[in-house]
């Protein structure tokens, strides 16, 4: 503040001419001096003003910024040394706040020079304009390859082919390959494989058997075979043996015809193991009262 006051007192004492012409607010002086330096001066007829603040901009409409707030407001003649302007063409206006505490803003201006001044007076800065035909054809090639650079080339779009086992599904396009495993994934219990770059194979969700024995007809620890028939005197029941052709019992189709036990009317008894002549898988049917009751499996074992 110190620094400030001492500016604005240094100007009245060394240009006294200058704040002799000078304008009255809302009108105000910008005179530019030598070195950019410009000076803002003014005369204040107000009778009560609190606070005169001067402010800056480059464009003379927008982007004003306080460059000074004046420490005593009622000095009947006063002004100020702006020495750091950015710009001899600056624009300049001041803030003027009343006792009411109405304020108003004073038209924007330009420094005009002073006679010194006008004879040297600050050049504007000039555009470089460079053509194509002053520069080197490699150098113009590379401006203007920085100026407008090149557009990418399109991606093509990648399709892929899907298969289920040897059947042809169809083919998807590469934006429609997440939502296809998407729906593989969450919706089936398939699982989708990448083979080859551009294929898809579904491999289908086949489920481990997991043999549960008959809780009628089973092989006891010793490897006969037990029947168990409830209400046996009232009921009838046929019961027909199968030789099992598929491997570890799971081809459940591929069977031969042995023989069969009908009109079975104890409700417990045991079949030697030696009746299915070898060891491995057998199936069963079991019919109560000419329906089937239940289709299962059973293991004779190799030491008999």
């Amino acid at each position: 503040m110190t620094r400030i006051l001492t500016a604005v007192l240094l100007l009245a004492g060394l240009i006294p001419a200058t704040l002799a012409g000078q304008d009255t607010l809302p009108k105000f002086s910008a005179v530019l001096k030598t070195q950019n330096r410009v000076v803002i001066s003014w005369t204040n007829p107000y009778p009560i003003v609190t606070q005169l603040s001067i402010q800056r901009s480059i464009d003379s409409l927008r982007n004003f910024k306080t460059i000074l707030t004046v420490p005593d407001p009622a000095i009947p003649q006063n002004g100020f040394v702006d020495a750091k302007s950015p710009s001899p063409y600056a624009f300049y206006r001041i803030l003027i706040v009343l006792d009411s505490g109405k304020y108003q803003f004073t038209r924007s201006k330009r420094a005009s020079p002073d006679t010194l001044t006008a004879l040297h007076p600050p050049k504007e800065p000039k555009q470089l304009i460079i053509t194509d035909k002053q520069l080197p054809d490699t150098l113009t090639k590379t401006i203007r390859e920085k100026q407008v650079p090149p557009l990418p080339k399109p991606r093509e779009e990648k399709f892929f082919t899907v298969k289920r086992r040897d059947t042809l599904i169809g083919r998807l396009a590469e934006k429609e390959v997440k939502r296809f495993r998407d729906s593989i994934l969450y919706k089936t219990k398939d699982t989708l494989v990448l083979s080859a770059g551009d294929l898809f194979l579904i491999r289908p969700f086949v489920p481990k058997e997991v043999y549960k024995p008959s809780k009628f007809v089973y092989t006891e620890k010793y490897g006969n075979l037990m029947i168990v028939l409830p209400e046996a005197e009232s009921k009838k029941y046929t019961l027909r043996f199968y030789e099992d052709k598929g491997t570890n019992g799971e081809a459940k189709e591929n069977k031969d015809f042995i023989f069969e036990l009908k009109q079975l009317n104890s409700p417990s008894l045991a079949l030697d193991k030696s009746a299915f002549i070898h060891a491995g898988w057998f199936w069963f049917e079991l019919f109560e009262n000419d329906t089937l009751k239940e289709k299962n499996k059973f293991y004779i074992p190799k030491d008999f």
